[in-house]
């Protein structure tokens, strides 16, 4: 159940017209819009590629051979479609700093063990970043996926040849049973996964190279997702392989099979064309209802192998190890018996049923009272739990207020308040200010309840804008408990005039400027600076610049301060430069600031490159120009895919350490 719940938590959160005197304009024909949006869309390409060619030039600057490395995968990434030949340098030079980095990464290894033996390694040749405290190993590891995935998008035979290329002399691992960091984050596995969207074939035929091994990644079942897309007789093929190879497996010998066949069973099976549009699933389904059920049908055979083990508390409420999907960990089994890994794995299986108990009552109703059964034998209790809390994470992005009040009385207690409060948003969203108030007043704790209520009166309030004069809005104001309150209620309060009555939009985000005008002491206030340029965005972009140019002065302060004390009360920059991976206030700060100047360079590129430039060092203009020309690309600024996999601040997938 702690499993389950942790993965519910994860995260629930962007022309001018001349006309001729005493005659009207002549409408525009599809043709000249066409053309028109087509000189504008090239030359904020020409823009972009002239900003990479800056990033490219001043990334020669950088010492730290990560920051070079991550600038060079994101700007070949951004350069693929205009120069895939300098697209294919920048990848090979990253990949080379990767190998770089992995010597380094041997002598940081040798340096630990030479403690003992003074002079065995010279610290010089190590890069500072592997002086800290964090594994080496695994940090090149992070840069090397992040460099192979996202060669992966644009060229899947140039993937494989870096992965080769990059592959370490030797692999680290922990037991005999774990994987080495080189497949550390299943890399091989991913990149099969990315490279069946590029190329089927090829990911066909790995596909089946693990099959004939005996291997059994979790992967496989996105691969063949890609391939319904795009190749039916090659998913029919590989369906068939699969199912031969699973029919015969144990699933009990070891997790990746178990893992897989949960990977194929969660989504449910491929429904009629009018049930998979009723679905509300978010997942493909990608088996057969008779595949579905043989598959389903071995699961539960497997899981009821399980007996209970000597302690008697429920298996819900025990530790387990690392979850690596429906709940199989991989735990440390070198000093087990088989029978006691098989006895381990059927246990976790238990639970793993239990999630598709939903499942085993539709295609499997004549094994439903013997799972029900096993349950009791475990303690668990035999309906709801795991298996309703299964479809939270859709509920809770699609459902209505009705519905997530439903499941959450019967939610554990770990989420029953994350239910309860976004069935509030949820109510208000619906235009039912009393029945979010009610939910406050009955569920929630008093921290969560206030922030409810503030924002049912915050939208009741903006509701009523127009006939609210700004005299009445500034007495509003003063009863709020802080500037933070009050920088919010003014932004609402804009965003639902902004439409009927942009000039009211302006006085109220002129209003909230004064409680942001000012030098911040925190990283709130920084928070609340961004929020009022961003609201700026639209009604009067030359305010949104100013809003912004003080916050980057004193970005530059604190850089400049946390240089100097790296090393003492702070550890910002590595080597005397910024880490690009991002991890701290400040860089958050520097990809923020950078991702709100960068909106604004559609309309006014030249003031967006000045203000890019206003930061001091070399690090952060790099982060400011990137943004800008993945916006003038037309992409989504970086940090905004995959965030619960961190965020970074250069490129798509969040570049972030791992430790």
């Amino acid at each position: 159940m702690k499993i389950l719940i942790g993965s519910i938590l994860f995260a629930l959160m962007l022309g001018v017209q001349t006309t001729r005197a005493q005659e009207p304009p002549a409408p525009q024909t599809p043709t000249a819009q066409t053309e028109e949006e087509q000189k504008a869309k090239e030359e904020s390409r020409r823009k972009a590629y002239t900003l990479l060619d800056q990033v490219v030039s001043d990334a020669q600057l950088l010492r730290l051979t990560e920051n070079r490395i991550r600038v060079q995968t994101s700007v070949a990434d951004l350069l693929w479609t205009e120069n895939e030949g300098r697209a294919r340098s920048l990848f090979g030079q990253a990949a080379d700093g990767i190998a770089e980095l992995q010597r380094a990464s041997e002598l940081a290894e040798q340096r630990r063990s030479a403690n003992r033996e003074p002079g065995l390694v010279d610290i010089a040749e190590i890069p500072p970043s592997f002086n800290g405290g964090f594994n080496p190993s695994r940090y090149v590891s992070q840069l090397r996926q992040e460099l192979i995935l996202t060669v992966a998008r644009h060229d899947a035979a140039l993937a494989y040849q870096l992965l080769a290329a990059t592959r370490p002399a030797t692999a680290t691992t922990t037991t005999t049973t774990q994987r080495s960091f080189d497949r550390g984050g299943d890399l091989e596995e991913r990149l099969l996964a990315q490279v069946a969207a590029l190329d089927p074939k090829l990911a066909l035929q790995n596909a089946e190279q693990y099959l004939e091994k005996g291997e059994y990644p979790r992967a496989l079942a996105q691969v063949l997702g890609e391939l319904q897309r795009k190749d039916k007789e090659a998913a029919q093929r590989l369906e068939e392989k699969m199912m031969k190879k699973l029919r015969s497996a144990n699933l009990l010998s070891g997790a990746d099979a178990s893992s897989l066949v949960f990977s194929l069973l969660q989504p449910g099976p491929v429904l009629s064309e009018t049930k998979a549009q009723a679905s509300t699933s978010s997942q493909q389904q990608l088996l057969t209802i008779p595949a579905y059920q043989e598959l389903l049908g071995l699961m539960v055979d497997a899981a009821l192998k399980a007996t209970p083990p000597a302690n008697s508390q429920p298996i819900n409420q025990r530790g387990r190890g690392r979850n690596n999907g429906g709940g199989f960990g991989r735990t440390a089994q070198a000093e087990m018996t088989p029978a006691q890994i098989e006895q381990l794995n059927a246990r976790r299986l238990v639970s793993t049923v239990r999630i598709l108990l939903p499942q085993v009552d539709q295609y499997l109703p004549t094994r439903a009272a013997a799972v029900r059964q096993k349950f009791t034998e475990f303690g668990m209790p035999a309906d709801g739990g795991s298996a309703s809390m299964a479809q939270l994470p859709n509920l809770m992005s699609q459902g209505t207020s009705e519905n997530l009040l439903a499941a959450a009385a019967t939610a554990p207690a770990a989420v029953q308040q994350r239910i309860y409060q976004q069935a509030a948003q949820k109510a208000l969203d619906e235009g039912k200010p009393d029945q979010a108030r009610q939910i406050a007043t009955q569920h929630l704790d008093e921290r969560s309840r206030n922030a409810v209520l503030r924002n049912v009166e915050f939208r009741q309030l903006a509701d009523k804008t127009e006939v609210n004069s700004l005299e009445q809005v500034r007495e509003k104001l003063t009863g709020l408990s802080s500037d933070t309150e009050r920088v919010d209620l003014l932004v609402q309060l804009s965003q639902a005039s902004r439409q009927k009555n942009p000039e009211l939009a302006s006085q109220l985000l002129d209003e909230a400027r004064q409680f942001t005008n000012r030098r911040a002491t925190s990283y709130q206030q920084f928070e609340q600076q961004l929020k009022v340029a961003s609201a700026f965005r639209g009604i009067d972009d030359a305010r949104s610049f100013e809003v912004l140019e003080p916050g980057i002065n004193q970005l530059n302060e604190l850089l400049s301060a946390a240089a100097v004390l790296s090393g003492f009360e702070v550890n910002v920059f590595s080597g005397g430069e910024m880490p690009m991976q991002g991890g701290t206030g400040l860089t958050d700060m520097v990809r923020k600031y950078s991702q709100e100047i960068a909106r604004l360079a559609a309309t006014d590129f030249e003031r967006a490159q000045t203000l890019a430039n206003r930061f001091q060092f070399t690090e952060s203009r790099i982060v400011a120009r990137m943004a800008i020309s993945r916006a003038l690309l037309g992409l989504e600024p970086a940090g905004t895919e995959n965030r619960t996999r961190g965020r970074g601040v250069l490129g798509r997938g969040g570049f972030n350490r791992s430790q």
